[in-house]
């Protein structure tokens, strides 16, 4: 039986895998429904406020008694902003639920328990690994209500994101340009710092890559607010735009007046913080090199994404992806596991995640 409901619940793990960029700040769940063998519904959770896996696949089907239901998330057994999917299991005559992943919100959890008690046959931990995985942002933001950080930056061979003179167009190639198009809509926000505001005046939008859900936000970090300028790209209407400043200024009141949500707060982590309780738990953190010290040097990114390109820049005035003071001893060296290399084109894409020294 073991090896039937490793079966079905992978295809549940195919369903749930539609939610990414589209659920937060919900997990991503997938759904199956069989009867003797035979598959009947499958579903997923497409949206916060839409209906959850289990229902989306049940009203699929006709009758669903006697069957078993495999998801990839513990059903929640309370209500929020759709009614528990326990007792729609209950009312649909389930009589075997499979679930991989034990749900971490204590508001929700439970569901497992009180389906066993109405007397229905309970499995837990079916590929629990790979929907565990699936869910890391909302995993750690229950654990540590900070989002998901996946550090990402094309760089060198050397390590560079950018010339001395701050030139970096383009270092990557355009298949590595196109994955991280594709990395950007799988995303809540893109995060980048002031530097690259002002010398590069991205768009942070996505291209080459197909958008199922609202573009991601565009957040600016900075110690205070830029010198308003009207050519600015992120003024485009094309996805809303945040800046996150430690200090008020009226510059921030002029950004204001352009369309441009100016936060306060009090440190970095603070921002990240603040980010995850309005729900973008999956972050793009596409530096530069200043920010990506910070957010390291603080713990906070958990991802690394590089995109290595066959070229030397060199100087010790060039810009590095840590460019920050670093490490004093390699024992405070963060480790990176669950490495993957991909070739994309001439470049090469490395990535893994990251742990930190105790």
């Amino acid at each position: 039986m073991r090896n039937m409901d490793e079966k079905w619940m992978r295809l549940a793990l195919v369903e749930a895998a539609k939610g990414i960029g589209r659920t937060h700040p919900n997990p991503r769940v997938g759904a199956v429904i069989v009867r003797d063998g035979e598959l009947l519904a499958t579903g997923f959770h497409h949206a916060c406020g839409s209906h959850h896996a289990e229902v989306d696949a049940l009203l699929k089907v006709d009758s669903a008694k006697g069957a078993t239901i495999y998801v990839t998330l513990e059903p929640c057994a309370a209500v929020g902003k759709t009614p528990a999917c326990s007792n729609a299991i209950l009312e649909a005559g389930i009589s075997r639920v499979v679930f991989a992943s034990s749900d971490p919100n204590p508001a929700m959890a439970g569901g497992g328990v009180l389906l066993q008690k109405a007397g229905l046959e309970v499995s837990s931990g079916v590929c629990q690994e790979e929907a565990d995985a699936l869910n890391r942002p909302f995993f750690h933001y229950v654990k540590t209500k900070l989002p998901w950080v996946i550090a990402k930056a094309a760089i060198s061979l050397d390590g560079k994101l950018a010339t001395h003179t701050n030139h970096s167009q383009w270092i990557s190639g355009k298949d590595s340009r196109q994955h991280a198009h594709a990395l950007r809509a799988e995303c809540d926000a893109i995060v980048v710092g002031v530097g690259t505001l002002l010398h590069d005046n991205p768009s942070l939008t996505i291209r080459d890559a197909k958008l199922i859900h609202g573009a991601p936000l565009r957040v600016v970090m900075a110690n205070m607010a830029p010198h308003f300028f009207a050519d600015c790209k992120l003024l485009s209407k094309e996805a809303k735009t945040r800046f996150y400043v430690t200090t008020e200024t009226k510059e921030a009141d002029v950004w204001r007046q352009a369309g441009v949500d100016v936060v306060n707060c009090t440190d970095r982590k603070a921002c990240f913080v603040h980010l995850a309780s309005e729900g973008f738990l999956q972050i793009l953190l596409e530096g530069g090199g200043k920010l990506h010290a910070e957010c390291f040097e603080a713990q906070i990114s958990q991802e690394i994404v590089l995109y290595q390109a066959p070229l030397l820049i060199g100087g010790k005035e060039a810009v590095g992806f840590w460019h920050g003071v670093g490490i004093s001893t390699m024992a405070e060296a963060p480790k990176i596991s669950h490495i993957h290399y991909q070739p994309l084109g001439a470049d090469m894409l490395i990535r893994g995640d990251i742990s930190y020294p105790a």
